[in-house]
């Protein structure tokens, strides 16, 4: 006859946080272990790739990890990867350049000019 098997905790439902295997303990017994959900890289925000250097864990384990583990050091570190945060400097550095030279041609506009003889 099939052991029944009962469960160790009080959700009852079959949920994605109520995911089991059964495992046959040393004594003979079948129970059911308790899987936990699936650790993820997080994600740029961007471009949706995966960031490099950051540990996949859960939320709250992620909170518990040291802060080397959670970021990395750079501007944007652990929300853009690289490729996005070169794009966003280079962009920037662009728009900077693009004014510096509307500058330029608005100076020497007006010296271009004829002045008007006086009659």
């Amino acid at each position: 006859m099939v052991q029944r098997l009962v469960y160790r905790r009080r959700l009852s439902y079959n949920t994605k946080s109520n995911r089991r295997r059964i495992v046959r303990t040393p004594g003979g017994r079948l129970v059911y272990q308790y899987l936990k959900k699936p650790k993820r890289i997080p994600r740029c925000g961007q471009c949706k790739d995966k960031l490099r250097g950051i540990i996949p864990a859960r939320p709250m384990e992620r909170a518990r990890i040291c802060r080397r583990k959670q970021t990395v050091k750079r501007a944007y570190g652990g929300v853009l990867c690289h490729k996005c945060v070169k794009e966003r400097i280079v962009r920037a550095f662009l728009i900077e350049e693009q004014k510096i030279v509307q500058k330029v041609l608005k100076s020497q506009q007006p010296s271009s000019k004829p002045k008007k003889a006086a009659t």
